[in-house]
Protein backbone atom coordinates (compact mmCIF):
# COMPACT_ATOMS: atom_id res chain seq x y z
CA UNK A 1 0.00 0.00 0.00
CA UNK A 2 1.25 2.98 -0.91
CA UNK A 3 1.41 5.92 1.38
CA UNK A 4 -0.21 8.46 -0.93
CA UNK A 5 -0.27 11.17 1.85
CA UNK A 6 3.53 11.28 1.93
CA UNK A 7 3.65 11.91 -1.83
CA UNK A 8 1.33 14.95 -2.04
CA UNK A 9 -2.39 13.69 -2.07
CA UNK A 10 -3.69 15.55 0.83
CA UNK A 11 -7.31 16.84 1.95
CA UNK A 12 -7.87 18.56 -1.51
CA UNK A 13 -7.65 15.45 -3.92
CA UNK A 14 -8.98 13.30 -1.57
CA UNK A 15 -12.10 15.82 -1.39
CA UNK A 16 -11.94 15.95 -5.78
CA UNK A 17 -11.10 11.81 -5.44
CA UNK A 18 -14.78 11.14 -2.98
CA UNK A 19 -16.75 13.61 -5.60
CA UNK A 20 -15.64 11.71 -8.69
CA UNK A 21 -17.54 8.32 -7.01
CA UNK A 22 -15.60 6.03 -9.11
CA UNK A 23 -14.66 3.28 -7.10
CA UNK A 24 -13.15 1.94 -10.20
CA UNK A 25 -10.31 4.28 -10.26
CA UNK A 26 -7.45 4.55 -7.65
CA UNK A 27 -5.35 7.97 -7.64
CA UNK A 28 -1.88 8.01 -8.29
CA UNK A 29 0.54 11.09 -9.37
CA UNK A 30 2.52 11.98 -12.29
CA UNK A 31 6.14 11.31 -12.42
CA UNK A 32 7.17 12.48 -15.41
CA UNK A 33 6.23 12.30 -19.27
CA UNK A 34 7.16 11.09 -22.35
CA UNK A 35 5.76 11.18 -25.87
CA UNK A 36 2.62 10.71 -24.24
CA UNK A 37 3.74 7.55 -21.76
CA UNK A 38 3.20 8.65 -17.72
CA UNK A 39 5.45 7.34 -15.42
CA UNK A 40 3.60 7.13 -11.68
CA UNK A 41 3.55 6.92 -8.43
CA UNK A 42 1.36 5.87 -5.57
CA UNK A 43 -0.19 2.87 -7.69
CA UNK A 44 0.48 -0.83 -8.76
CA UNK A 45 1.42 0.14 -12.70
CA UNK A 46 4.85 2.26 -13.10
CA UNK A 47 3.78 3.38 -16.53
CA UNK A 48 0.35 4.98 -17.80
CA UNK A 49 -1.53 6.99 -20.91
CA UNK A 50 -4.28 9.03 -21.11
CA UNK A 51 -7.73 7.32 -22.37
CA UNK A 52 -8.85 8.39 -26.06
CA UNK A 53 -11.39 10.81 -24.11
CA UNK A 54 -8.88 12.51 -22.17
CA UNK A 55 -7.28 13.46 -24.72
CA UNK A 56 -9.66 14.87 -26.98
CA UNK A 57 -11.72 16.95 -24.31
CA UNK A 58 -8.80 18.72 -22.55
CA UNK A 59 -6.86 22.04 -23.26
CA UNK A 60 -3.06 21.51 -24.16
CA UNK A 61 -2.96 22.98 -20.56
CA UNK A 62 -4.73 20.73 -18.37
CA UNK A 63 -3.67 17.49 -20.03
CA UNK A 64 -1.53 15.60 -17.41
CA UNK A 65 1.98 16.85 -16.47
CA UNK A 66 4.55 16.06 -14.11
CA UNK A 67 3.18 16.85 -10.19
CA UNK A 68 -0.13 16.34 -11.09
CA UNK A 69 -2.53 14.01 -9.27
CA UNK A 70 -4.68 11.68 -11.83
CA UNK A 71 -7.33 9.05 -11.37
CA UNK A 72 -6.37 5.52 -13.10
CA UNK A 73 -7.98 2.16 -13.52
CA UNK A 74 -4.67 0.38 -12.47
CA UNK A 75 -4.18 -3.50 -13.88
CA UNK A 76 -1.15 -3.65 -12.18
CA UNK A 77 0.78 -3.22 -15.74
CA UNK A 78 0.14 0.01 -17.61
CA UNK A 79 -2.86 1.80 -16.18
CA UNK A 80 -5.08 4.24 -18.52
CA UNK A 81 -5.48 7.91 -16.66
CA UNK A 82 -9.83 8.51 -16.71
CA UNK A 83 -9.27 12.11 -15.27
CA UNK A 84 -6.66 14.60 -14.08
CA UNK A 85 -7.58 16.30 -10.36
CA UNK A 86 -7.68 20.55 -10.58
CA UNK A 87 -4.41 21.37 -9.81
CA UNK A 88 -3.53 22.78 -6.33
CA UNK A 89 -0.73 25.63 -8.03
CA UNK A 90 0.60 25.67 -11.38
CA UNK A 91 3.64 27.14 -12.75
CA UNK A 92 3.18 28.30 -16.28
CA UNK A 93 5.42 29.86 -18.97
CA UNK A 94 4.97 31.29 -22.08
CA UNK A 95 7.61 30.25 -24.43
CA UNK A 96 8.84 33.12 -26.09
CA UNK A 97 10.38 31.52 -29.39
CA UNK A 98 7.10 29.41 -30.06
CA UNK A 99 4.95 32.54 -30.71
CA UNK A 100 3.35 32.79 -27.37
CA UNK A 101 2.23 28.91 -26.23
CA UNK A 102 1.75 28.21 -22.52
CA UNK A 103 3.51 25.26 -20.86
CA UNK A 104 3.01 23.96 -17.61
CA UNK A 105 6.44 23.75 -15.84
CA UNK A 106 5.26 22.46 -12.43
CA UNK A 107 1.74 21.30 -10.78
CA UNK A 108 0.77 20.85 -7.54
CA UNK A 109 4.09 22.20 -6.05
CA UNK A 110 4.34 24.05 -2.57
CA UNK A 111 7.99 25.74 -2.22
CA UNK A 112 9.75 26.49 -5.75
CA UNK A 113 13.34 26.98 -5.32
CA UNK A 114 14.89 29.65 -7.76
CA UNK A 115 18.13 28.60 -8.58
CA UNK A 116 21.05 31.12 -10.02
CA UNK A 117 24.65 30.76 -9.90
CA UNK A 118 27.03 33.37 -8.38
CA UNK A 119 29.03 33.16 -11.54
CA UNK A 120 28.60 35.07 -15.07
CA UNK A 121 24.71 33.52 -15.45
CA UNK A 122 23.78 35.70 -12.43
CA UNK A 123 20.84 37.54 -13.49
CA UNK A 124 18.33 39.86 -11.17
CA UNK A 125 16.01 40.90 -14.35
CA UNK A 126 15.63 36.56 -15.05
CA UNK A 127 15.11 36.37 -11.05
CA UNK A 128 12.57 38.96 -11.23
CA UNK A 129 10.72 36.99 -13.59
CA UNK A 130 10.33 33.76 -11.65
CA UNK A 131 9.42 35.46 -8.99
CA UNK A 132 6.62 36.89 -10.41
CA UNK A 133 5.60 33.81 -12.34
CA UNK A 134 6.10 31.54 -9.01
CA UNK A 135 4.47 34.21 -6.83
CA UNK A 136 1.24 33.53 -9.14
CA UNK A 137 1.36 29.99 -9.39
CA UNK A 138 0.18 29.93 -5.58
CA UNK A 139 3.76 28.40 -4.40
CA UNK A 140 6.23 29.75 -2.33
CA UNK A 141 9.56 31.04 -3.82
CA UNK A 142 12.92 30.92 -2.23
CA UNK A 143 16.08 32.31 -4.37
CA UNK A 144 19.07 29.89 -4.27
CA UNK A 145 22.49 31.08 -4.90
CA UNK A 146 24.87 28.10 -6.17
CA UNK A 147 28.01 27.59 -6.62
CA UNK A 148 29.38 29.93 -3.98
CA UNK A 149 32.55 28.26 -3.87
CA UNK A 150 33.19 29.76 -6.76
CA UNK A 151 33.55 32.97 -5.02
CA UNK A 152 32.72 36.49 -6.30
CA UNK A 153 29.61 36.52 -4.05
CA UNK A 154 30.29 39.71 -2.26
CA UNK A 155 27.95 42.32 -0.20
CA UNK A 156 26.75 43.80 -3.41
CA UNK A 157 25.54 41.14 -5.06
CA UNK A 158 23.66 39.54 -1.86
CA UNK A 159 22.20 43.34 -1.19
CA UNK A 160 20.70 43.16 -4.69
CA UNK A 161 19.15 39.91 -4.33
CA UNK A 162 17.62 41.18 -0.86
CA UNK A 163 16.17 43.93 -2.79
CA UNK A 164 14.64 41.79 -5.65
CA UNK A 165 13.76 39.07 -3.20
CA UNK A 166 11.21 41.35 -1.56
CA UNK A 167 10.68 39.29 1.35
CA UNK A 168 11.61 35.54 -0.30
CA UNK A 169 14.14 33.55 1.52
CA UNK A 170 17.64 34.16 -0.08
CA UNK A 171 19.62 30.65 0.51
CA UNK A 172 23.89 30.46 -0.93
CA UNK A 173 24.37 26.85 -1.52
CA UNK A 174 26.89 25.20 -3.30
CA UNK A 175 25.97 21.33 -4.14
CA UNK A 176 29.87 20.69 -4.98
CA UNK A 177 30.91 21.29 -1.37
CA UNK A 178 27.69 20.64 0.31
CA UNK A 179 27.00 23.83 1.18
CA UNK A 180 23.58 24.60 2.37
CA UNK A 181 21.97 21.13 2.43
CA UNK A 182 20.82 21.89 6.25
CA UNK A 183 18.69 25.03 4.83
CA UNK A 184 17.90 23.71 2.02
CA UNK A 185 16.44 20.43 3.86
CA UNK A 186 14.45 22.73 6.06
CA UNK A 187 12.16 22.54 3.52
CA UNK A 188 11.64 18.96 3.17
CA UNK A 189 8.47 17.11 4.93
CA UNK A 190 5.95 14.64 3.98
CA UNK A 191 3.26 15.49 1.60
CA UNK A 192 5.56 18.58 0.32
CA UNK A 193 6.51 19.10 -3.23
CA UNK A 194 9.42 21.21 -4.00
CA UNK A 195 10.57 22.49 -7.52
CA UNK A 196 13.95 23.68 -8.93
CA UNK A 197 13.20 26.04 -11.36
CA UNK A 198 16.29 28.10 -13.31
CA UNK A 199 18.20 28.25 -16.49
CA UNK A 200 20.18 25.66 -17.87
CA UNK A 201 23.67 25.07 -16.26
CA UNK A 202 22.77 26.61 -12.68
CA UNK A 203 22.77 23.54 -10.93
CA UNK A 204 19.63 21.86 -10.02
CA UNK A 205 20.34 18.25 -11.00
CA UNK A 206 23.36 18.54 -8.78
CA UNK A 207 21.22 20.37 -5.98
CA UNK A 208 18.66 17.70 -6.46
CA UNK A 209 21.30 15.37 -5.61
CA UNK A 210 22.20 17.05 -2.58
CA UNK A 211 18.59 16.17 -1.37
CA UNK A 212 18.65 13.12 -2.55
CA UNK A 213 21.41 11.82 -0.91
CA UNK A 214 22.77 9.89 -4.27
CA UNK A 215 23.84 10.46 -7.69
CA UNK A 216 20.34 10.05 -9.10
CA UNK A 217 20.21 12.94 -11.69
CA UNK A 218 22.71 13.32 -14.40
CA UNK A 219 24.59 16.50 -13.84
CA UNK A 220 27.53 18.54 -15.87
CA UNK A 221 30.34 20.13 -15.21
CA UNK A 222 31.09 23.63 -16.55
CA UNK A 223 32.27 25.04 -19.40
CA UNK A 224 35.98 26.36 -19.70
CA UNK A 225 34.64 28.69 -22.25
CA UNK A 226 31.67 30.48 -20.73
CA UNK A 227 31.60 29.93 -17.01
CA UNK A 228 28.57 27.54 -17.37
CA UNK A 229 27.19 24.75 -16.23
CA UNK A 230 26.47 22.20 -19.18
CA UNK A 231 22.79 21.42 -19.56
CA UNK A 232 21.52 17.93 -18.65
CA UNK A 233 18.35 17.88 -17.32
CA UNK A 234 16.17 16.93 -20.59
CA UNK A 235 12.41 16.47 -19.16
CA UNK A 236 10.59 17.38 -15.77
CA UNK A 237 10.87 14.67 -13.63
CA UNK A 238 9.21 14.11 -10.03
CA UNK A 239 11.31 11.90 -7.12
CA UNK A 240 10.89 10.63 -3.40
CA UNK A 241 12.54 12.70 -0.90
CA UNK A 242 13.92 10.83 1.89
CA UNK A 243 11.70 11.18 4.77
CA UNK A 244 9.31 11.82 2.83
CA UNK A 245 8.02 14.25 0.16
CA UNK A 246 8.38 15.20 -3.61
CA UNK A 247 11.01 16.76 -5.75
CA UNK A 248 10.94 17.81 -9.09
CA UNK A 249 13.67 18.89 -11.17
CA UNK A 250 13.35 21.02 -14.67
CA UNK A 251 15.08 21.55 -17.59
CA UNK A 252 16.86 24.85 -17.68
CA UNK A 253 15.00 27.82 -19.44
CA UNK A 254 16.94 30.68 -20.13
CA UNK A 255 13.62 32.04 -22.16
CA UNK A 256 10.49 32.29 -19.61
CA UNK A 257 7.58 34.49 -20.91
CA UNK A 258 4.88 35.37 -18.12
CA UNK A 259 1.20 34.36 -18.19
CA UNK A 260 0.37 36.28 -14.89
CA UNK A 261 -1.80 38.73 -13.79
CA UNK A 262 -1.11 42.11 -12.60
CA UNK A 263 -1.71 41.38 -8.86
CA UNK A 264 0.93 38.47 -9.00
CA UNK A 265 3.35 41.57 -10.93
CA UNK A 266 3.34 43.81 -8.18
CA UNK A 267 4.18 41.60 -5.07
CA UNK A 268 7.14 40.72 -7.37
CA UNK A 269 7.57 44.68 -7.31
CA UNK A 270 5.83 45.77 -3.96
CA UNK A 271 8.44 48.12 -3.51
CA UNK A 272 8.14 50.05 -7.17
CA UNK A 273 3.95 49.65 -6.17
CA UNK A 274 4.54 51.15 -2.60
CA UNK A 275 6.31 54.13 -4.25
CA UNK A 276 4.04 54.59 -6.93
CA UNK A 277 1.34 54.98 -4.50
CA UNK A 278 2.62 58.09 -3.34
CA UNK A 279 3.37 60.06 -6.45
CA UNK A 280 0.96 63.29 -6.87
CA UNK A 281 -0.83 61.75 -9.72
CA UNK A 282 -2.44 58.78 -10.00
CA UNK A 283 -1.90 57.43 -13.63
CA UNK A 284 1.76 59.24 -13.16
CA UNK A 285 4.25 56.94 -15.48
CA UNK A 286 7.26 58.01 -13.60
CA UNK A 287 9.17 59.89 -16.29
CA UNK A 288 10.35 63.16 -14.94
CA UNK A 289 6.74 64.14 -13.80
CA UNK A 290 6.04 66.47 -10.81
CA UNK A 291 5.45 64.92 -7.22
CA UNK A 292 7.07 61.58 -8.83
CA UNK A 293 7.65 59.55 -5.59
CA UNK A 294 9.22 56.95 -7.71
CA UNK A 295 11.91 59.25 -9.60
CA UNK A 296 12.44 61.14 -6.57
CA UNK A 297 13.72 57.50 -4.83
CA UNK A 298 15.85 56.33 -8.28
CA UNK A 299 17.59 60.23 -7.57
CA UNK A 300 18.64 59.31 -4.09
CA UNK A 301 19.73 55.90 -4.44
CA UNK A 302 17.19 54.01 -2.98
CA UNK A 303 15.84 52.69 -6.20
CA UNK A 304 17.48 51.18 -8.83
CA UNK A 305 16.74 52.16 -12.43
CA UNK A 306 17.17 48.92 -13.93
CA UNK A 307 14.57 47.66 -11.79
CA UNK A 308 11.91 50.29 -12.57
CA UNK A 309 12.70 49.48 -16.44
CA UNK A 310 12.33 45.82 -15.75
CA UNK A 311 9.04 46.63 -14.04
CA UNK A 312 8.06 48.47 -16.90
CA UNK A 313 9.19 45.57 -19.54
CA UNK A 314 7.08 43.08 -17.99
CA UNK A 315 3.94 45.31 -17.55
CA UNK A 316 4.23 45.78 -21.34
CA UNK A 317 4.65 42.78 -21.83
CA UNK A 318 1.50 41.27 -20.01
CA UNK A 319 -0.42 44.48 -21.57
CA UNK A 320 0.70 43.25 -25.30
CA UNK A 321 -0.08 39.05 -24.36
CA UNK A 322 -3.78 40.09 -23.24
CA UNK A 323 -3.95 42.47 -26.05
CA UNK A 324 -3.40 39.72 -28.39
CA UNK A 325 -6.04 37.33 -27.34
CA UNK A 326 -9.29 39.66 -26.70
CA UNK A 327 -10.45 42.36 -28.86
CA UNK A 328 -12.07 44.40 -26.06
CA UNK A 329 -8.96 44.41 -24.34
CA UNK A 330 -7.35 45.74 -27.63
CA UNK A 331 -9.58 48.60 -27.12
CA UNK A 332 -9.76 49.39 -23.96
CA UNK A 333 -6.11 49.74 -23.77
CA UNK A 334 -6.28 51.71 -26.74
CA UNK A 335 -8.48 54.29 -25.08
CA UNK A 336 -6.81 54.00 -22.07
CA UNK A 337 -3.27 54.95 -23.72
CA UNK A 338 -5.03 57.72 -25.12
CA UNK A 339 -6.41 59.22 -21.94
CA UNK A 340 -3.01 58.93 -20.38
CA UNK A 341 -0.70 60.56 -22.96
CA UNK A 342 -3.31 63.25 -23.22
CA UNK A 343 -2.96 63.36 -19.75
CA UNK A 344 0.77 63.30 -19.45
CA UNK A 345 1.54 65.79 -22.32
CA UNK A 346 -0.66 68.36 -20.25
CA UNK A 347 0.90 68.19 -16.86
CA UNK A 348 4.62 67.43 -18.70
CA UNK A 349 4.43 70.47 -21.22
CA UNK A 350 6.62 72.68 -19.89
CA UNK A 351 8.76 70.44 -18.10
CA UNK A 352 12.44 70.29 -20.09
CA UNK A 353 13.90 67.54 -18.32
CA UNK A 354 10.92 65.13 -19.67
CA UNK A 355 11.71 63.55 -22.84
CA UNK A 356 9.79 63.54 -25.76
Amino acid sequence: MHDLASLGFGPVFVAQYQLLERPDLVPARIASESRGIYHLRGCRASLAEASGRLRHELHPLERPSAGDWVAVADDGHRAIIHHVFDRRTQLVRRAVASGGEAQVVAANVDVAFIVTSANRDFNLRRIERYLTAVWDSGASPVIVLNKVDLGGVGPEMLDALDKVAMGAPVLQTSALMGIGRDELRAFVGPGRTLALVGSSGVGKSSLSNLLLGQELLDTGGIRADDDRGRHTTTRRELVELPGGGMLLDTPGMREFGLIVDEDSLDSAFADVQELAAQCRFGDCQHRGEPGCAVGAAIETGDLEPSRLRSYDKLQRELAALARRGDPRLQAEARKKWRAVSKSYRERTRNNPKVPR
